[in-house]
């Protein structure tokens, strides 16, 4: 499927271009926002290492990867980065996770940005089940996964290494039959 292109309320996904670079490098590179990813903050080539990869794997065939641009709609920003990975593990499931610029916390934008993946692996890859993985001091991821209806399965321990240290992570899953897009009961 390509491109992608889904709308919310207030944001939108779109197929990130190279002119993103500088926008994910924001969220990427910034050590209050990956403080509780899998990973230290990225150089501003390694961005551009990872939003190229991105483009290039966008026109797959079978397509594996959807890294997106999470966009306001009003304004075309980029506040986000969203990513939704076809697991090779299991049947018709994938794995999403999230990031968004600091200054965009606090606002929504995490439920609505993850209501987005989740529309897009049910409603257009017939995916049966998605999960994703937190650092166990999230709490914030934890209450965004729970929003969108995601239920906490489990931990996985030692799963991480960041700074030196093994870090735990914390599994949220939800099914298709589980799933409901925003505005319906």
């Amino acid at each position: 499927m390509y491109p992608v292109r889904r709308s919310g309320t207030r944001l939108g996904l779109r197929e990130l271009v190279h002119e993103d670079v500088d926008a994910v490098f924001a969220v990427y590179g910034s050590p209050e926002a990956t403080e509780h990813l899998s990973f230290e903050p990225r150089t501003r080539e390694q961005v551009a290492q990872i939003v190229a990869r991105s483009i290039g794997s966008a026109t797959a065939t079978p397509r594996t990867e959807y890294a997106l641009a999470v966009v306001r709609r009003d304004t075309a920003e980029l506040v986000g980065f969203g990513r939704l990975a076809i697991d090779p593990h299991q049947q018709r499931g994938a794995t999403v996770g999230f990031a968004l610029r600091p200054e965009a916390w606090g606002r929504g934008y995490g439920v609505e940005s993850v209501r987005l993946l989740l529309g897009l692996g049910f409603e257009d890859l017939d995916l049966h089940r998605v999960w994703g993985a937190r650092s166990p001091l999230n709490e914030t991821s934890a209450r965004t996964m729970a929003a969108v209806g995601m239920v906490e399965e489990g931990v996985i321990r030692e799963h991480v290494r960041k700074a030196g240290r093994w870090r735990d992570s914390v599994v949220h899953a939800i099914l298709d039959r589980e799933w409901r897009p925003a505005g319906t009961a």
